[in-house]
Formats: C-alpha cells, structure tokens, sequence
C-alpha cells in the first residue's frame, strides 16, 4: 500500500448516530472533488455497500474473505456510480467473523496485514465503516488505521458514549498502533430549534476543543431518503443541505489532513 494512502476508520458504538451516513456521504464528497476514494463495509448489516448501490447478489467478494485471506482488496472491491469511489463490501458472512478468527495471534491485525500486503493501492483515502459496538471488526479498523472519525448525535447522552471511545483509542494507540489519532468529531442530527441540541454542541465543543470539526450535519430528510434509492445524498440531491454540510465536511478533513502531513 502507498504510504501517501490515508485511512480514516469511521466508528462509534452506539447505533443510529449517522455512522454510515456520515462514511458513505463523507466518501462520496472526497470524490467529487477529485480524491481516489475506497470505502471498506465491515458492519455486517451492509447499509454502506446497499447506500452506495451494491446489490446483494453482486458481492461475490467481500469485507469477510479480505478478513480470512479469501481475497486481496484489490479483487474484492467494486467501483461504484460514484466517479473516484470504490468498495469493498459487506455480506452477513461477517457475523461470525469473530468466532473464526478470535483464536488467531494475528486477530486484530487482520486489516492492517490485508491492506499492507495489498500492494500499490490507486487512493489517496481508505475510510473504513465500523458497526456500532466496540467488538472485533471494530478493533480491527482502528489497528489499521491512520485516525479515527466520531459521528456524534446532538443528544443528551452523546459525551457519555465519546467517553468510552477515546478510551478505546487511547488503549489501541498504546498497544497496537501508536500512530491513531483523531481524525475530528462531527455532530449530526443537528436540530438549531432544538435547544437540546444546541447544548449539546456547546457542551461537546466545550469538552473536546479543536477535536470537533467546524461543519454541523444537520437534521435532513433528503439525507434520510437517499439509501433506500441505494445513492448518497450527494448524488441524490446534491443541493440539499445535508449535501452541502458533507461537502464542506471534506474540505476539513482535507485540510486537517494536509496540516498533519506537513506537521
């Protein structure tokens, strides 16, 4: 793999914060501007692969044979309709993951191995899509990747959650790749007449600083929409506010980026 390669593990435990939304739009919006662009699914369910339009039938490879070394990446992914973005996807194969490779010495290395023996991959970003617990396929994301991206829900209970998930990656970063970082936190679901909401954002900025990315995603029925057509918001309604909050999601993550690299 190309060291120039960044890769991004999109994570957070808890379910419905916009995790796949987020990796999926994020992905798409690196693309549009003119980035090489993969997206590894490996929450089992497969909503990236099925948002970014990869029927079911069509994954004859997939996230679990890169796992159990069935497959490189490069054979495994599949260009979507998306100029610039590929995926490796994602089959229910993946739920028993965990018992097959749990005894192996190598069990949190697997990704990484995957994507260092892949050879020259032709992206400049990797953004690995996580399902919503911290188990081994999660574990797996953050060994192999260069930060960590949270997409955290404007609600009440958000900090308590982050809380657990920095412990995670400070534990990683201890153990088994000092270099995670992260990458940013993004707020979703953002609601400006909710005054919850509103105290949340001021609560996380508060707490975490610099961490949290300038671009709010907001609450949008367009972006809610767009996975049952099996497109991004972005190809859906590219005018829709969603659309635009990740379009300028990308030009923040591209210049925190650049900042890192030139630091």
């Amino acid at each position: 793999m190309d060291k120039s390669t960044r890769i991004i593990t999109v994570a957070n435990q808890k379910g419905g914060v916009g995790k796949t939304t987020t990796a999926i739009n994020l992905a798409t919006a690196l693309a549009a501007i003119g980035e090489r662009v993969l997206v590894v699914d490996l929450d089992p369910q497969g909503n990236a692969s099925t948002g970014l339009g990869i029927d079911r039938q069509a994954r004859q490879l997939s996230s679990y044979d890169v796992l159990t070394g069935g497959a490189d990446i490069p054979a495994a992914a599949m260009e979507t309709a998306v100029p610039g973005l590929s995926i490796v996807p994602s089959t229910l194969d993946l739920l028993g993951i965990e018992m097959e490779i749990s005894e192996a010495p190598d069990r949190v290395l697997k990704l990484r191995n995957a994507l260092r023996n892949s050879g020259p991959l032709e992206f400049s970003y990797v953004l690995i899509d996580c399902p919503p617990s911290l188990n081994l396929l999660t574990l797996n994301a953050m060994a192999a990747a260069d930060s960590v991206l949270v997409p955290l829900q404007c609600e009440f209970f958000a900090l308590e959650g982050l809380s657990q998930l920095l412990e995670t990656v400070e534990q990683i970063r201890g153990s088994i790749n000092r270099q995670l970082g992260i990458q940013g936190i993004v707020l979703t679901m953002y609601d400006r007449r909710n005054n919850l909401a509103n105290q949340v954002v001021e609560d996380v900025r508060a707490y975490m600083g610099e961490a949290v990315y300038e671009t709010v995603i907001p609450r949008n029925v367009r972006v809610s929409e767009a996975p049952s057509y099996g497109k991004p918001a972005i190809l859906y309604d590219l005018k829709c506010s969603g659309s635009q909050a990740y379009l300028q999601l990308a030009s923040e993550v591209i210049r925190r980026e650049r900042r890192l690299q030139a630091a």
